[in-house]
């Protein structure tokens, strides 16, 4: 799967995957090969997909070969990079900073967690990069892939385990 933009500081983009295009939204600062915690940027490289989060109070659980689990209103994502659980799930109540994965809005009804900066983490690489649902809006997200929910549901249905999103200039 290859991401398409018209330039680095784009806010939107395609995702090709064979010969199908998916609109997304990008971060709202575009994309950018070296991102930082909080930079509102989309990170340039090479991304293998994890798993799958779904609000099974909302949506039927989505057809996919990649690990899905279902979330609660206790998960969250550590955003603290001072914190030992930087970029990781965490439960609530939690000591550091950390993004609530179940939400009023729907951004987070379905989420392809992706490996970047997830596997061998750095302080202040960025957290929380997924694959998500667009706000009704289109507006650009914080540095995620959001896409409508019918194309994220056919996204999931092509997915596999090993599968890579490729974020190019």
């Amino acid at each position: 799967m290859i991401l398409r933009t018209v330039s680095a500081r784009a806010t939107n983009g395609w995702l090709r995957i064979g010969n199908r295009l998916f609109l997304c939204q990008l971060g709202r600062a575009g994309r950018f090969a070296r991102k930082v915690e909080g930079d509102g940027t989309t990170p340039i490289g090479i991304w293998p997909v994890v798993s799958v989060y779904y609000r099974a109070d909302r949506l039927k659980r989505p057809k996919t070969m990649l690990p899905v689990k279902t979330l609660r209103p206790e998960h969250g994502w550590c955003d603290d990079p001072m914190d030992r659980n930087y970029n990781k799930p965490v439960t609530f109540p939690y000591s550091a900073s950390a993004e609530r994965l179940w939400r009023e809005d729907h951004a987070y009804d379905l989420i392809v967690v992706l490996d970047y900066n997830f596997s061998h983490r750095a302080m202040n690489l960025g957290s929380a990069i997924f694959l998500h649902l667009a706000h009704d809006d289109q507006r650009p997200t914080a540095g995620c892939l959001a896409f409508c929910e019918r194309d994220m549901r056919m996204i999931l249905k092509y997915l596999r385990p090993g599968d890579q999103v490729v974020v190019r200039n």
